[in-house]
């Protein structure tokens, strides 16, 4: 099994079908870190800036040192979130881009670093842009390239990784529904971890695969948009990051990354290609033909 558009869209609820995530990247970020998020992000470090901790970024969205409690509701959390907000003299697109990067280097794209690429944050340059993106695309992309990264012996990967666990359960019935939650989307916001011994303690054989049985396309927003791409062969864009989803040749899992292949239907080799630091480049140039290829819908 491959995780794919389809999983994205039925668990996440980000968008599959819009613009591919393929912008600028810079050898140093000093001055766009500065405008958009803030000097103190850079206060104290030489030049060329390539990364943020994530820690400061934590520390101003309130969650620095924050954990919710295994008593505490997620209303009194986020009160308490809420208090410890220094918004000081930022106004509040600068507190919005904040609390977005925060966002990509903690939930969708993060690391096994303690650090956010600063790539992301010329995303945050033009804010009414951000909605035309296919976050979820992107989201799957950095998620394959950084899968081989890891083995089972690892204590943590990068990517998505709340991703991967409402995969592994969701469709397999290893989740518990919450109460009064049946019609909520994504179908991530459903469920809670908790292991399910009939499915546990049986055999791969003994399972029938039916995922999503009884889901509607009307009740996910991102489906019926993106449902066209679903058994298409195509090319996952973040930025410089080019990751091909041929769903019958390459596998993803810990520590097993196909190598570089030539897939015959794509007509390109499929994987990923990347160039760290050595000049100021645009993706969308660089990428301009596997854009338009996005663009007419795979194969």
């Amino acid at each position: 099994m491959i995780l794919t558009l389809e999983d994205v869209a039925y668990l996440t609820g980000l968008p599959v079908q819009r613009e591919p995530v393929v912008r600028q990247e810079r050898r140093d970020y000093y001055d766009d870190v500065v405008e958009l998020l803030g000097a103190e992000f850079v206060a104290g470090r030489r030049r060329p800036i390539r990364s943020i901790l994530l820690g400061s970024l934590s520390e101003s969205v309130g969650l620095r040192r924050g954990r919710r409690g295994a008593l505490e509701t997620l209303e009194e959390f986020s009160v308490g979130v809420r208090r410890s907000i220094r918004l000081g003299e930022r106004s509040e697109e600068q507190s919005v881009c904040i609390f977005v990067a925060y966002l990509f280097g903690r939930l969708l794209f993060p690391t096994q670093s303690s650090q956010m690429n600063c790539k992301f944050v010329l995303l945050l340059r033009d804010l009414e842009r951000a909605g035309r993106y296919a976050w979820g695309v992107a989201m799957l992309g950095h998620l394959f390239l950084l899968l081989p990264s890891s083995s089972r012996r690892s204590q943590s990967t990068g990517g998505f990784t709340p991703f991967l666990q409402g995969y592994t359960r969701f469709p397999m019935g290893h989740g518990v529904q919450t109460e009064g939650s049946q019609a909520m989307v994504p179908l991530m916001a459903r469920w809670e971890v908790a292991p399910d011994l009939r499915v546990t303690d049986r055999r791969v054989e003994d399972v029938v695969w039916t995922p999503y049985l009884g889901e509607a396309d009307t009740s996910h927003p991102a489906l019926a948009a993106g449902r066209p791409l679903f058994d298409c062969h195509l090319l996952l864009l973040c930025l410089g990051t080019c990751e091909p989803l041929y769903l019958e040749l390459v596998v993803r899992t810990l520590g097993w990354h196909q190598p570089a292949l030539e897939v015959p239907s794509l007509g390109r080799e499929g994987h990923s290609r990347r160039q760290f630091f050595a000049e100021d480049c645009d993706w969308s140039e660089e990428h301009g033909s596997t854009v338009a290829y996005w663009r007419d819908g795979g194969e």
